[in-house]
């Protein structure tokens, strides 16, 4: 990593924010795999910073789940397995579908998630339209009216991430998402709350169920909670 040409950071944000917006850039595009090693002098050196916006910025990353700190191994990439996508995508079932249903419920406005839909429609590579999907699903529970309840779904949005980026390596489903991103946002903006916020929660657990197939009880049913 050290051999590659340094980036030059801008002032604004801080040298932290720009390390680790590029770090966790890489982790969900692919770039910096699952167990990869992170080491602070090459990621300093690949950047253009000290050690400490390094230090700082994988702190941070280490918080949402996205790496992983180890007294004797070091930092790596989170790896990813069945159990931590469960319970990354258990927490968006019990939180998502609800969040959709009030942001219907209250009419607010899709441009963003309409305009996520169509950038990830038109996404080149998955890099792209990793990113993209983000956006769709933050765009639908953002404005529900309950910022408590957008921050909470935020904390898990990396991981989510994550688990996506390595089943899509494993098995490209994109196409039939998109059809379910679709009808999801179909319903939303025609006003079906509840149809919605059930076709979201198919969807989301439809995902996580066909990457990592489960050996223990389904995901419960939406209103079960």
């Amino acid at each position: 990593m050290a051999s590659r040409t340094a980036a030059v950071p801008p002032p604004i944000p801080s040298r932290t924010q720009y390390v680790l917006d590029a770090i966790r850039h890489r982790i969900l595009t692919g770039e910096l795999t699952p167990g990869r090693a992170l080491v602070e002098s090459e990621l300093a050196a690949l950047f253009g910073v000290s050690k400490t916006p390094v230090r700082e910025a994988l702190k941070t990353l280490a918080g949402t789940g996205l790496v992983v700190m180890n007294q004797y191994k070091g930092v790596t990439v989170r790896t990813v397995d069945a159990d931590m996508a469960r319970e990354v995508y258990d927490v968006r079932l019990l939180l998502e579908p609800e969040a959709l249903r009030r942001t219907v419920r209250r009419g607010a406005f899709l441009d963003a998630a309409r305009d996520a839909l169509t950038r990830a429609d038109e996404a080149t590579d998955t890099a792209e339209r990793s990113l993209a999907n983000r956006e769709f699903h933050r765009a639908l529970y953002l404005p529900c009216g309950n910022p408590l309840l957008g921050r909470m779904l935020d904390e898990v949005r990396d991981q989510a991430a994550l688990v996506s980026a390595a089943a899509w390596a494993a098995d490209p489903s994109w196409e039939r998402e998109a059809a379910e991103h679709r009808d999801i946002l179909r319903l939303a903006l025609g006003g079906d709350a509840d149809g919605a916020a059930s076709a979201l929660h198919a969807h989301i657990a439809s995902f996580v169920e066909r990457a990592f197939p489960p050996d223990t009880a389904p995901w419960p049913e939406e209103g079960r909670r």
